[in-house]
C-alpha cells in the first residue's frame, strides 16, 4: 500500500471515529437513552460517555463499519443525525456533519506526470519560474501536514462545544424521542442491501422557530470536517 493510501486510511478512521463518539455525545447530551445506560471512556484526552445498550452499540457499530469504506473511497458527503418524536415522527433537531475530501498528493503527482509527458511529447521546455512555482507548491503541501496532536486538540474543541450545547438548546422530554442515523453519499455508491432510502427524513428544518449553530471544524491532510446543529424552539 502506498504511503498516500496509508494516509488517506489512518485519516478515515480519525473522521470515522469522531463521529461514533460524537453520536454517542449527542445521545448523552440530549437524553435520548438514561444516564446509566452510557460508560466513560478515554478519548482525545477527554472523559467521553457512550452508550453500553447491546442494541445501540451494535446499531452504531454497523453504521461505522460502513461508514469507514465510504469515508476511504470518498463516497460520503454529510452525516446526519436526526432526532425525532416518537408520537409524530416529526424532526425537532438536525446534527449535520459534512465532510470533504481534500486532493489526494498521489492524484496531484499523477496530474504533474501527465504534465511532464505533455512536454516531452511536444518538446516544450518549463521556464524557472514554473519549475520553482512547483517546487513552491510541493512545499506549501508538506507545511499543511497536521500531527496527531494538533487534530486531536481540534476535535476536543468540537465535542466541549457539543457538550455546552445543551445550555441552549430546548429540553428534550424523557423517552418522547428517538433518533436516526442517514447518510449522504455519492449517487453511484453502491449501497447495502441492510440501508434504505429516507424518502427525505433528514432534509433541513425550515420555519420561523428554527434556529442554527455552527461549530468548529477540524481537519487531517486528507479530510475536512463542519458540524453544525439546527433546532426548533418554541
Amino acid at each position: 500500500m502506498s504511503t498516500s493510501k496509508l494516509a488517506l486510511k489512518g485519516s478515515s478512521k480519525i473522521v470515522a471515529d469522531y463521529f461514533e463518539f460524537a453520536i454517542n455525545s449527542i445521545l448523552f447530551q440530549r437524553g435520548i437513552y438514561p444516564v446509566e445506560d452510557f460508560i466513560t471512556v478515554r478519548k482525545y484526552d477527554l472523559p467521553m460517555l457512550v452508550n453500553n445498550d447491546e442494541d445501540v452499540k451494535n446499531y452504531i457499530s454497523n453504521i461505522m463499519q460502513q461508514l469507514k469504506k465510504w469515508i476511504y473511497g470518498r463516497k460520503i458527503t454529510k452525516l446526519i443525525v436526526v432526532i425525532l418524536s416518537k408520537n409524530s415522527g416529526e424532526n425537532i433537531e438536525r446534527w449535520e456533519f459534512n465532510i470533504e475530501a481534500k486532493m489526494d498528493d498521489q492524484d496531484t503527482r499523477e496530474r504533474s506526470e501527465l504534465v511532464e509527458q505533455y512536454v516531452v511529447s511536444t518538446g516544450q521546455s518549463k521556464s524557472k519560474e514554473e519549475i520553482q512555482k512547483q517546487s513552491k507548491s510541493k512545499e506549501e503541501r508538506q507545511e499543511q501536514s497536521k500531527s496527531k496532536e494538533e487534530i486531536q486538540k481540534e476535535i476536543r474543541a468540537i465535542i466541549r462545544q457539543i457538550t455546552s450545547s445543551v445550555s441552549y438548546l430546548p429540553v428534550l422530554k424523557d423517552d418522547d424521542y428517538t433518533f436516526n442515523v442517514l447518510v449522504y453519499t455519492d449517487p453511484k455508491t453502491s449501497i447495502p442491501i441492510q440501508w434504505c432510502d429516507t424518502n427525505g427524513d433528514g432534509r433541513t428544518l425550515e420555519g420561523d422557530n428554527v434556529d442554527q449553530i455552527d461549530f468548529a471544524s477540524f481537519s487531517t491532510d486528507k479530510h475536512k470536517v463542519n458540524t453544525s446543529v439546527s433546532y426548533k424552539f418554541g
